[in-house]
């Protein structure tokens, strides 16, 4: 494993100070939006946890190896190449990390390479989760398979929106995760603030999220703790324009035949487009919202 995992300088002495940090995925980079949008705001969502008073660590595979913590060259990198790079889950990382490629990370595998590191704490835009029509697909992320079994906070601003949100809340309730609403007791829509679903418990303090899961940690139980924070209302998206854009994407991705991976980067696009960019714009306003509270919850532990 030691060969393989590469930890940033700035990141190591951070874990080994005690200080707080928190992990970034890649995968909004190359496949998020295009260059130099894409390196820009990977750079501005590092400053903001800096600004914090935590440490940044991008999460990629870089010529093989498991990166945690990126420098600016190689965000510029990812950025310049798009999606040129693979998108690596979980079941993709051993033959990448063999054949010596690149590969931008998940949810999922940001969550294990983060834990391979010693980081307890990521923030990201929205998890994947159960897809709509799932059951007849069986198209379900990874993402709560990994939420299961790996001990990492994550915070985010709920699942993605082209998603079956109920059905996703299920899984995760059978898989034992919590999910917990910042400052609120129902689920985001990642766009919009309101999916007239419970979450499992309400917390209104960074230092009460630390503290759970702590707690849970301690306690030696195996998985993630899930945290939902809901976009600032000045960015939020309104409910039934964002489905009506979710809803013409899906008609155009089954009259196009788009399936599995491909799915997801597909139907964003489509709303962005259908939406004039206003989705990408929330997007890019969840994630700097969600990179905020993650700081001050790796601060708190």
């Amino acid at each position: 494993m030691e060969q393989l995992l590469d930890i940033h300088p700035e990141v190591k002495e951070a874990l080994e100070a005690g200080k707080p940090v928190v992990a970034l995925e890649s995968t909004i980079i190359s496949h998020g939006m295009p260059y130099p949008q894409n390196a820009e705001t990977a750079l501005a969502v590092e400053n903001i946890i800096r600004e914090e008073g935590a440490v940044p660590a991008t999460i990629a595979v870089i010529g093989g190896k498991l990166k945690a913590g990126l420098s600016p060259e190689e965000i510029e990198y990812f950025g310049k190449k798009g999606t040129d790079i693979a998108k690596a889950s979980r079941r993709d990382l051993a033959v990448l990390c063999a054949r010596g490629e690149d590969g931008a990370t998940t949810v999922t595998t940001t969550m294990m390479i983060a834990h391979m590191a010693g980081i307890k704490v990521f923030a990201t835009g929205g998890i994947g989760g159960v897809h709509r029509g799932a059951e007849t697909t069986m198209d379900i992320s990874a993402d709560l398979q990994e939420l299961a079994n790996t001990p990492v906070c994550v915070i985010c601003a709920g699942a993605k929106a082209i998603l079956d949100l109920a059905l996703t809340l299920e899984y995760l309730e059978t898989n034992g995760v919590p999910v917990i609403g910042y400052g609120t007791e129902e689920l985001p829509a990642f766009y919009s603030r309101h999916s007239g679903l419970k979450v499992d418990y309400r917390m209104d303090t960074p230092e009460e999220i630390a503290k759970a899961f702590a707690t849970q940690l301690s306690m030696g139980l195996k998985g993630g703790m899930l945290v939902t924070n809901p976009i600032p209302e000045e960015y939020a998206m309104d409910g039934k324009g964002i489905d009506e854009a979710i809803e013409k994407a899906l008609r155009e991705a089954k009259e196009q035949g788009i399936k599995g991976k491909e799915t997801t980067p597909f139907l964003l696009a489509k709303i962005k487009d259908i939406t004039g960019g206003d989705s990408l714009d929330s997007n890019i306003r969840l994630v700097f919202n969600n990179a905020r509270l993650a700081a001050r919850i790796a601060k708190a532990m």
